[in-house]
């Protein structure tokens, strides 16, 4: 049966056969309830056929819904969608980061690759820094799987499902999105096209540098203090935009207290949406909606209400967290 953006992803699972298995796995892990093993694993094998197919640099169709950093908050994801509207009625662009500080980066991750997977079109990914095997073994990803399966397999099959998101996005080839930001050794786009993005993250060049740089008040470009990336300023901004016919530069990485910050005369803005980050932080999160004209607008959303929320099991807080 023929739905917006697209037909039903068939996949074989237990219980069920076709489409119907994903929307099964959909609704569990709404429900904060891991699948199994080998579900997992039939469904990151999927998404990697869909993602192999996708370009660095995804070009899409206005109008788009627009979503930073998500971090593992289940219940903020849920009630991201939510304000946002429901799939497959609004397409949505997620800039990376949806694992690592929060408690549930498992279901999380999983709930966006079984998204992507029963609405492709509908379903932008794309990488951020965590997505990283390297990352994930420090800030929780890992400890997460291995403590939930008893083993690290699920966490080797996303793994392999980072490896193929693609790198950036470009909406109507007027909005450039990406996690970090720009790199001195990207000009233009077509040079973001030209990288072998099937890796695990370099620590440096510029596949690491659009993962992990960030704007700042600065002249042209300064070494970052995450030790990865770099610092960028208006003049990198201008350029970009002006070699490449780009009106705004979309992107994450960096926590904003008010949900959303512009910068350089509204050429680039932050998006966050992970309210109160670590469970702590206090900030709001936002989104960002493209509408078919590509006018820009934010909408500002709180943290999911306790009662929504399972609370995991008592145990110590790990060093990752704030």
């Amino acid at each position: 049966m023929a739905t917006a953006g697209g037909s039903p992803i068939g996949v074989t699972g237990s219980g069920s056969s076709g489409g119907g298995d994903v929307d099964v796995w959909i609704e569990q892990l709404k429900r904060c309830e891991h699948l199994d093993e080998c579900e997992v694993k039939l469904l990151c094998t999927k998404a990697r056929e869909i993602l192999v197919d996708e370009a660095n640099v995804q070009a899409i169709a206005s109008p788009v819904t627009i979503a930073g950093d998500i971090h593992g908050q289940l219940y903020d994801l849920l009630e991201l969608l939510r304000v946002g509207g429901p799939l497959p009625d609004t397409q949505y662009l997620f800039m990376g980061d949806f694992v690592d500080r929060g408690f549930f980066s498992v279901e999380t991750f999983l709930l966006l690759v079984a998204l992507k997977v029963r609405w492709p079109d509908r379903v932008t990914l794309i990488r951020g820094n965590h997505e990283s095997r390297q990352i994930t073994q420090v800030y929780g990803f890992y400890d997460e799987c291995v403590r939930k399966y008893g083993n690290a397999n699920v966490w080797r099959y996303c793994a392999e499902v980072f490896d193929y998101l693609s790198l950036a996005a470009l909406v109507d080839g007027k909005a450039f999105c990406v996690h970090g930001g720009l790199s001195p050794s990207v000009a233009t786009v077509d040079q973001i096209r030209a990288i072998d993005r099937k890796q695990e993250v370099p620590h440096d060049g510029a596949m690491c540098d659009l993962l992990w740089s960030d704007p700042e008040e600065v002249d042209g470009w300064s070494l970052s203090p995450r030790g990865a990336g770099f610092l960028f300023g208006a003049e990198p901004v201008r350029a970009f935009c002006h070699a490449n016919g780009v009106e705004l530069i979309a992107r994450a990485h960096q926590l904003v207290m008010e949900g959303y910050k512009l910068m350089f005369d509204e050429a680039l803005v932050t998006v966050w949406s992970a309210p109160n980050y670590c469970y702590r932080c206090g900030n709001v999160a936002a989104i960002l909606r493209l509408d078919a004209q590509m006018k820009a607008s934010y909408e500002v959303f709180h943290a999911a209400p306790q009662e929504t929320r399972s609370v995991p099991s008592k145990r110590p807080a790990p060093e990752y967290f704030l």
